[in-house]
């Protein structure tokens, strides 16, 4: 549920105007999107669940190996270790706007459910970099599939392809998959990740 909300908040957390970040997010959400998805409903969501909670338990063991001094977060300097560790290029101010972006509580730290909307981003927006996907795949090989499904689900919710999940999108996509016992739980899910309550 956390990991909802953080992603929610990390793609719309600027006061209304645009950030690089967000605008690259947007154009790789409109670019897998041309690809097509591997989603076809909402029940084809609820059934990866499972696989979806053992991959994020893996993360504990990387997230563990970046927060060098054990604090429960990684700052500024070990994410930039942990960058260089797997060999992910950005520039330095992109640094800064996933920093910012994923600091949901603003309180200069990643925690681990920040941690994993992080690496989803760096997995949307570095997707076709083959020096990445050797890397990733040796740093975190059971990973990959779980990065994939979350971004797959947000790409298959996203209907307009705007870079945000509303909550006609959302209701829409329960309607058709005609899951309404799924459906309740999922609209709760969608308050939860809506932090700024704007309706995205």
């Amino acid at each position: 549920d956390q990991i909802n909300r953080d992603m929610g908040a990390a793609v719309t957390k600027s006061d209304g105007q645009e950030t690089k970040l967000e605008a690259k997010i947007i154009e790789a959400v409109q670019r897998r999107a041309s690809r097509g998805t591997t989603m076809k409903s909402f029940n084809s969501i609820v059934l990866k669940f499972p696989k979806i909670d053992e991959g994020l338990r893996n993360c504990k063991a990387i997230f563990q190996e970046f927060d060098e001094d054990s604090n429960g977060s990684i700052d500024h300097t070990e994410l930039k270790n942990c960058f260089r560790k797997l060999e992910i290029s950005f520039e330095e101010d992109e640094i800064n706007d996933l920093f910012e972006a994923c600091d949901i509580n603003e309180d200069m730290g990643i925690t681990f459910t920040e941690f994993i909307v992080l690496l989803c981003l760096v997995y949307l927006l570095k997707d076709d970099s083959s020096t990445l996907q050797k890397k990733w795949r040796l740093g975190m090989p059971k990973l990959e599939p779980t990065f994939e499904t979350l971004v797959d689900t947000f790409v298959f919710l996203d209907e307009n392809k705007d870079g945000l999940v509303s909550r006609e999108e959302m209701v829409r996509a329960i309607d058709e998959s005609g899951e309404r016992s799924s459906g309740r739980i999922a609209m709760k899910r969608f308050e939860e990740m809506d932090w700024d309550k704007n309706g995205m």
